[in-house]
């Protein structure tokens, strides 16, 4: 769009002309995202010269428009659009909803009857409104509303995200749609996910889910119909009775699927999955599938029987799998406890958990969320690898309570004395952590976080390592933090606090 902007600056007729094509207009970006991942529109100046002079020559060719919620009225009246079928909305909440999405909008006809693909990326710092008050005025209204639409895409950001769509109890017609063909949404049951296949989306066949939650009392039956589904994915952190008595008698079900993500977190004490299993339990019920991405990271309980579990063996399993390769990784805890990753490679998924010091050397390109978790210390050079192997990282999670060797990260070896960058990480949690972490992270001699804006941890930590909010070695990694989260109650901080986080 800047390159449109600077074109059109240029007193020259065929210039004009040129750059009114739809090469140029199709698709029009008006959000920026800064390098925290802050949402914001594009300048006033900017913006009113696009409105006055640029859009009302070329609305007839836009296609697509990605909005800041804060400019979408100044924008969206700048034309027509009588070719506008995409629309993609930051910072949306419910009084965008309310305020927009009326018989009274003067959008009305463009959003009811011309868009046919829907993204809404909440804000941050949404409202916490109960589900249900979503559900009346956001979900099922928008699917009620956009008479159109056929892919509905409801996305946020990492840890609030937005409330989950809740269906349980309520009325069999409420999220009904007749065109909606691809859905992307958070539920907050398992029950949820069942509503939604139960017929009240009769064109639906691209189904992207997250259940956020396992108990549900519902009162409902659904009638779940999955004929048209043909594209299907999962997130989803189950106990193996849920897995065993929920996840897999729907998906021997699928019989139409032709590409199915599932990541999966399974409690398994009782026995051990495998790519037989797999197989034998999902793949078989599945003719037309031909892509197949899948984690499953599960936590099992070593009997008489198998006192020692082989990665070699278990990849073994995975002979009748179409996918080309099949990573295993093993961790075996106290009490002859067990936790072990399967996962096709290339990795296709956006976040990762409870890896620990034995991962595996692969580039994980897409994951932008993990989960680092042992009971043996993670090591200076273990932070080395991580920054490596997930080069897109932005929240990482830290959980390890074994102390770092003061060995290994004394001044005298070279490779502890490297500085470690994660360009990208913007939100830092320790949960359950030692000490040593948070100065291994905040040290910007051993770690620099250009982007961190987000820190979680515990309060003596906090000032043990920076020594009361004086040490000047820990003060860069914190001078953009805009949110921290100490386990404490509102208190008066310290001049010297506020020094060290100045956008607190």
């Amino acid at each position: 769009m800047d390159v449109l902007y600077s074109l059109f600056a240029i007193n020259n007729q065929r210039l004009d002309n040129i750059i009114q094509e739809n090469t140029f207009t199709n698709t029009l970006n008006f959000v920026l995202i800064t390098a925290t991942d802050d949402i914001l529109s594009v300048c006033d100046r900017v913006l009113d010269r696009f409105c006055l002079n640029l859009l009302p020559k070329i609305h007839n060719n836009v296609k697509s428009l990605i909005l800041n919620s804060l400019s979408m009225e100044h924008i969206l009246l700048a034309g027509d659009y009588p070719n506008l079928s995409e629309l993609k909305i930051f910072n949306f909440n419910i009084k965008t909803a309310l305020h927009y999405f009326t018989d009274e909008s003067p959008f009305r006809h463009i959003f009811q009857r011309q868009i046919t693909d829907l993204i809404l990326v909440f804000e941050n710092n949404f409202n916490k409104l109960s589900c249900t008050h979503y559900m009346t005025y956001v979900y099922g209204y928008i699917m009620k509303y956009f008479e159109n639409l056929h892919h509905l895409s409801i996305q946020g950001s990492y840890p609030r995200y937005f409330p989950p769509l809740e269906l349980c109890d309520l009325p069999l017609t409420t999220c009904y749609s007749s065109n909606l063909c691809k859905l992307s949404i958070r539920v907050l049951y398992y029950h949820d996910l069942l509503a939604l296949l139960d017929g009240r989306l009769k064109q639906l066949n691209t189904l992207n889910v997250v259940i956020v939650q396992q108990e549900c009392n519902s009162t409902n039956v659904y009638n779940v119909n999955l004929s048209h589904l043909k594209c299907f994915s999962l997130q989803y952190d189950c106990s193996y009775d849920a897995y065993d008595g929920e996840i897999l008698p729907l998906l021997q079900r699928m019989s139409n699927i032709e590409v199915l993500n599932l990541n999966l977190i399974i409690g398994s004490p009782a026995r051990f999955i495998d790519g037989k299993n797999i197989y034998d339990e999902i793949l078989i019920h599945m003719p037309r599938l031909h892509t197949f991405n899948f984690c499953f990271l599960i936590f099992s309980q070593l009997n008489h029987s198998a006192q020692y579990l082989y990665k070699d063996d278990i990849l073994q399993t995975f002979t009748n799998i179409i996918v080309k390769q099949v990573e295993c990784m093993i961790k075996y805890r106290r009490y002859n406890g067990l936790k072990y990753h399967l996962s096709s490679l290339p990795f296709m998924f956006d976040n990762l958990q409870c890896i620990g010091n034995g991962f595996s050397n692969i580039i994980f390109n897409y994951v932008i969320r993990l989960v680092v978790d042992d009971d043996i210390p993670f090591e200076h050079e273990f932070f080395m690898r991580v920054a490596c192997c997930f080069p897109l990282l932005k929240v990482l999670t830290v959980s390890n309570s074994a102390p770092q060797s003061s060995i290994l990260n004394s001044n005298d070896n070279q490779l502890y004395s490297t500085t470690i960058e994660y360009p990208y990480l913007t939100s830092l949690w320790f949960l359950l952590a030692h000490c040593d972490y948070v100065e291994q992270f905040l040290n910007d001699k051993k770690t620099h976080l250009p982007r961190l804006t987000v820190l979680s941890l515990n309060d003596y930590h906090l000032r043990n390592v920076t020594k009361n909010f004086t040490n000047d070695r820990t003060r860069r990694n914190c001078m953009k933090v805009k949110e921290l989260d100490i386990g404490r109650k509102k208190i008066v901080h310290s001049k010297d606090f506020y020094t060290y986080f100045p956008l607190l």
